[in-house]
């Protein structure tokens, strides 16, 4: 189903959207990597349903070199073996704070990431999952 956007929230809401893209124009300088951010924004948008994003993200990571395996594993990365631990780690807590309303982020989705990521990179991931999932309800919701 096609349905019509509802709102261009992008020039209804200037400010708040140039926000958004500063927090990612930021995210871009993280030592994370860009191909970690964008397969954890591929992840967040598959929970969240965005069809936009999913297409924006999957585009951008098989212009990067992403193998068609990973991608298509993604959603099964528990029981992949395609994926590093460090990977691992990131793509548990992208589940966890994405579902946080049934996760709580726990204490066992956290501390994984304490042998992979600098204190840095762990808030720079969690502002990368915060940001995906806001853009995920924004294009969602308005019908992007």
């Amino acid at each position: 189903m096609n349905t019509p956007q509802r709102l261009p929230y992008y020039t209804l809401s200037p400010e708040a959207y140039n926000g958004f893209a500063e927090t990612k124009k930021a995210l871009s300088k993280s030592s994370l990597g860009k191909a970690l951010i964008e397969l954890v924004w591929l992840r967040t948008s598959q929970i969240n349903g965005c069809a936009f994003c999913l297409e924006m993200h999957a585009k951008a990571l098989r212009a990067d070199g992403e193998s068609a395996a990973r991608l298509d594993s993604l959603a099964g990365w528990r029981v992949s073996e395609l994926f590093s631990k460090r990977e691992r780690s990131a793509l548990a807590w992208t589940e966890s704070l994405t579902h946080v309303d049934k996760t709580h982020a726990p204490d066992e989705d956290y501390a994984p990431l304490e042998a992979y990521f600098s204190e840095a990179e762990i808030s720079d991931l969690t502002f990368a999952i915060a940001l995906m999932s806001a853009f995920n309800r924004l294009a969602i919701g308005m019908r992007q």
